[in-house]
């Protein structure tokens, strides 16, 4: 039987239950899956408190509380994540993008005027590609060796006007030149504990990095030194304890800058 609620308490009742499993923002992530579950945004609820809650509204909040106490990402569940500004459909099989995956962008952004092409390793989602396409106003080049994340990717890039062209292929190996590389590969090194909705749903194949992390950033700068003219630019994210001057150290202007919370994330380079 439909329980007789307003939007308000069933805002408090979702947060009550995903608190209790232990659920991260649990007020925030009930208002998130409740609006879903109505076809609307967050401040809609704020409005609209003492409205009541409609028997089909209540199966969908009901079971997306169900699947996020079960550890399944709300961003799983709403299919959306918001990267630098813009809504990027996501689902299982392409990483959700992060916050501080926005530090490349703005480095990438603050480089001077790029002449030639600009690639995108390891897409997933597309939020990098499309972000730097739409800011530059210009194509970019995504490559991914998973076809579903291209799938995805595209039709982000579809639904946002995005001027991104497409490659299957495992790194560079698709790219015949390039004047600006930018990447996001898998880097978190294998026998790092992650949290239990980071570990059981988001793909490995985009995470992992072996051992220390660097297993595709050794495959990713060789091959960035092929396509590359000289004076061109590899900028990456890496996990904190990374030891990227091994890799980097015959390159130009090598530097590591740090993400909001002072921990070393972007690498930068200059072939």
């Amino acid at each position: 039987m439909q329980p007789d609620l307003t939007l308000g308490q069933a805002v408090r009742q979702g947060a009550d239950l995903l608190a209790r499993e232990g659920v991260d923002a649990p007020r925030l992530t009930a208002e998130v899956l409740l609006a879903h579950a109505l076809g609307k945004d967050r401040t809609y609820l704020i409005a609209h408190s003492n409205d009541r809650l409609s028997e089909l509204a209540w199966i969908h909040y009901g079971r997306w509380l169900h699947e996020r106490m079960g550890g399944k990402p709300t961003q799983y569940i709403t299919r959306q994540q918001e990267f630098y500004g813009r809504p990027f459909h996501v689902e299982p099989g392409v990483l959700i993008p992060r916050p501080e995956t926005e530090h490349l962008i703005e480095a990438a952004l603050e480089l001077p005027s790029i002449d030639g092409p600009i690639v995108d390793v390891g897409t997933g989602s597309g939020c990098i590609a499309i972000t730097l396409a739409l800011e530059l106003k210009r194509t970019v080049f995504a490559v991914d060796i998973s076809r579903r994340a291209l799938e995805i990717a595209r039709g982000n890039a579809e639904r946002l006007g995005a001027d991104v062209q497409f490659l299957e292929g495992d790194l560079l190996t698709a790219i015949g030149s390039a004047a600006l590389v930018v990447s996001n590969p898998p880097y978190v090194p294998a026998r790092d504990q992650l949290e239990r909705e980071v570990r059981e749903w988001e793909p490995g194949l985009a995470l992992f990095g072996g051992d220390d992390g660097l297993d595709v950033w050794r495959r990713l700068v060789p091959q960035a030194a092929l396509v590359l003219a000289p004076g061109s630019w590899l900028i990456g994210e890496i996990d904190a304890r990374a030891e990227m001057a091994p890799l980097l150290g015959g390159w130009r202007e090598f530097q590591v800058s740090p993400d909001l919370a002072g921990r070393p994330r972007i690498v930068r380079a200059r072939r």
